[in-house]
């Protein structure tokens, strides 16, 4: 089984070709960094002409490379999935119109795919993980812990109740002077920084739940600068990169504490520790992969994280969920409308002041 997988739900263009015995015969994706860097984050109308612009010459590139590679073409391609979101809504739609006139044009069976599925379920196109087990899910635009019972089978534990951890270091990032996005280069300058310089808050830790909140944390990353008499344009080096390190270790500790109690409850309604999943963005930060190792292992749980290149955002993972759903026989009309909101847990309340992207 072979299937063509678009991601186009952000601020990248991908495509990938994947077998159901893990074996990518395409893995593109195409950066858009450079053309919202100027704005200090993604503009969603210059994410969608750029998806327009760049998704067809993709595409051809893919297989292409999957005919280099093994011999495969467009006629051996069983099925086309796309993401049908969450995401900005014009770039899923570039993506899902593209994969309809594909699967409509071939006969094929169209997929439309949860992103966060996609993220959810990408640990297994590794390995053959088996199911139950957790998910934690930390990107810029989500962060949530989740039992994942099988394909299309997931309990939401926990979710942030303002900001994404991904936009709460890119928002730390700006305040340093650091540059969009936040991640690699907070991750770097806290390197030679000293953590326990600046005492900063760990939202959330200790308290009832598996929820998050990392907007009190950016306040007091603004004060500590403002108390050291600095701003963005003015801060010295040491000291950027000492609050870079307080900020890290924070988000970290919050990380840790409230994905330790959803190891726990885990326990509780399954019986015995199986594997904790970190997928998403900000777990490619190893600051926090070593944190989370720690805490998956003082609860018996073995610690499973993709490689870089399968946390960001790419369409290797949507072309798996892709095949995941086919063996299933879950496929999708053509009618299938493009969602900016999707939750993985249709059942779960939404958290008081939440403002995610689910």
């Amino acid at each position: 089984m072979i299937v063509l997988g678009i991601e186009t739900s952000c601020d990248e263009t991908a495509v990938a070709i994947a077998a159901d015995d893990r074996t990518l015969l395409a893995d593109l994706v195409l950066s858009q960094l450079e053309d919202h860097r100027p704005y200090g984050g993604i503009v969603p109308e210059v994410a969608a002409r750029a998806h327009l612009q760049h998704l067809p010459g993709l595409i051809e590139r893919a297989l292409g490379a999957a005919k280099a590679r093994a011999g495969i073409g467009l006629d051996d391609i069983d099925g086309i999935a796309a993401t049908g979101g969450p995401g900005l809504i014009g770039g899923v739609m570039v993506g899902m119109m593209m994969a309809k006139a594909m699967a409509a044009a071939r006969g094929l069976p169209f997929l439309a795919i949860n992103h966060l599925e996609g993220h959810a379920l990408s640990a297994r196109l590794i390995e053959d993980l088996p199911f139950p087990y957790l998910l934690l899910l930390v990107s810029g635009g989500h962060c949530q812990l989740l039992a994942v019972e099988g394909v299309g089978r997931y309990r939401r534990y926990g979710t942030t109740i303002d900001d994404a951890v991904g936009e709460a270091f890119d928002k730390a990032a700006k305040m340093l002077g650091l540059g969009y996005p936040g991640g690699p280069p907070i991750e770097r300058a806290a390197a030679t920084g000293d953590a326990r310089r600046f005492e900063l808050p760990r939202p959330m830790v200790g308290r009832p739940g598996c929820d998050f909140s990392f907007s009190g944390l950016k306040t007091a990353l603004r004060h500590a600068l403002a108390g050291i008499g600095r701003d963005a344009h003015t801060i010295g080096e040491q000291d950027r990169a000492d609050l870079a390190a307080g900020f890290q270790a924070a988000v970290a500790d919050a990380l840790a504490d409230r994905t330790s109690r959803a190891l726990d409850r885990f326990v509780d309604e399954f019986g015995s520790p199986t594997t904790l999943v970190v997928a998403g963005g900000v777990a490619a930060n190893q600051a926090v992969r070593t944190r989370l190792t720690r805490t998956a292992e003082r609860a018996g749980f073995r610690f499973l994280a993709p490689p870089p290149r399968l946390c960001t955002d790419n369409a290797a993972m949507i072309a798996w969920a892709g095949i995941e759903r086919l063996r299933l026989g879950l496929t999708d009309d053509l009618a299938f409308a493009a969602r900016p909101r999707w939750p993985l847990d249709p059942d779960a309340p939404p958290a008081i002041g939440a403002g995610v992207k689910a």
